[in-house]
């Protein structure tokens, strides 16, 4: 499950658009926390650039409000498009304990030792010592789940696409000749997925956990993900229709410039008061509904265009597709060494920006394949 390893359905070949966009979207998410480092919104482990109201600042901002509308819902809709044959394929209880491997080991990993190692080498930028930093986030119990969250939010799903199977909700072998969504349908989801977010961000404001997990988005991650659950057995991910992907695309730029200009004019020029992230406000409830709309183009014109352009992994694609999740997994550590390496070098934020995302996507792909070799790694990521 992306950026997980998936599980292919049976009888089936791999598909190598979807996982060319899959180590694309993997890729983004390295330059997504490179860009916070440089002056972009988010937290981060290590920010060497302040968000202001410089160009390059609100460059950044606007590129990872971008992603984050679309690219981790889009991890969602592949995890579900490939539960129900994994399901199918092993049994509850098998593919219960192939997740725990899967995504269980990963977690105790980064959160019991990779997430502090990160945390203690970001630290080192405030003249604190690697080790005794290390030592003492151990002797405390830190926990640190950063991006591995994922991979918690994945072991609640498949825990409840296997209750749903096992009280008969979440059969789906059933509905293979059903029809892809009509517009209408995918209208009123992204309208009440935005809806159901606005709701929630009154409790919970983008940036506030709740179990590890910023509630405030999941309103798309389940819509996407239980999307993906219903498209497996019709497999409307790789049957796209056309005209409807073409409708959606415009959508998408339509809604594109919107929050933008309600973030950036509309306190000057309309008098619109209000944090986007959260809150009974206008900017909460455009920001809302601004990222299904976007989010729904996006998602099916990545989906067809790579379909349609890869039909085979070269063998350098096919080893980028291996070893996707343990990108994923271990570039936390790897962005915040490259960024600290030349923090001392005087140079414009998007320069440093694209050196530093450049070299740690090609430093994540060098480990990850290091990583691969140990004994038994290759059976967990």
């Amino acid at each position: 499950m992306s950026p997980a390893r998936p599980v292919a359905p049976p009888s089936s070949t791999r598909n190598a658009g979807i996982d060319a966009l899959r180590v694309g979207t993997t890729f983004l998410v390295v330059l997504h926390h490179t860009a916070i480092t440089y002056g972009a919104i988010g937290g981060w482990y290590y920010k060497e650039i302040p968000t202001d109201s410089s160009l390059s600042s609100m460059l950044l901002v606007f590129f990872c409000t971008f992603n984050q509308a679309w690219f981790m819902g889009l991890f969602f809709l592949l995890a579900g498009y490939y539960t129900p044959p994994a399901l199918g394929a092993r049994g509850s209880w098998r593919y219960l304990r192939d997740r725990l491997q899967r995504l269980g080991i990963p977690l105790l990993v980064y959160g019991f030792v990779i997430g502090p190692a990160t945390i203690a080498l970001a630290k080192t930028a405030r003249g604190k010592p690697f080790f005794d930093t290390l030592t003492l986030l151990w002797q405390r119990g830190i926990f640190e789940k950063g991006p591995l969250w994922f991979a918690w939010a994945l072991l609640i799903f498949a825990v409840v696409a296997v209750l749903g199977q096992a009280l008969g909700v979440c059969r789906n072998e059933t509905q293979r000749e059903r029809k892809f969504p009509t517009n209408k349908v995918l209208l009123a989801a992204a309208a009440a997925t935005g809806v159901v977010a606005f709701v929630l961000r009154l409790k919970w404001p983008v940036g506030t956990e709740v179990w590890g997990l910023q509630l405030g988005y999941f309103s798309s991650y389940v819509v996407l993900f239980g999307a993906g659950f219903l498209a497996a057995s019709p497999r409307w991910l790789e049957r796209l229709p056309a005209p409807q992907v073409g409708t959606w695309r415009r959508i998408a730029w339509i809604a594109l410039p919107v929050l933008p200009v309600v973030a950036l004019l509309g306190p000057k020029l309309m008098g619109i008061e209000g944090q986007p992230v959260g809150g009974w406000s206008i900017p909460a409830l455009v920001y809302a509904l601004w990222e299904p709309f976007v989010a729904w183009g996006v998602i099916l014109a990545l989906l067809q265009a790579c379909q349609q352009r890869i039909k085979v992994l070269v063998p350098f694609g096919a080893r980028l597709a291996r070893r996707a999740f343990a990108i994923y997994v271990v570039h936390p550590p790897v962005v915040v060494a490259v960024t600290l390496a030349w923090r001392g070098v005087e140079a414009p934020a998007l320069l440093k920006f694209a050196v530093s995302g450049g070299l740690a996507c090609a430093a994540c792909y060098v480990l990850a394949g290091l990583l691969l070799k140990l004994p038994g790694v290759d059976r967990v990521l």
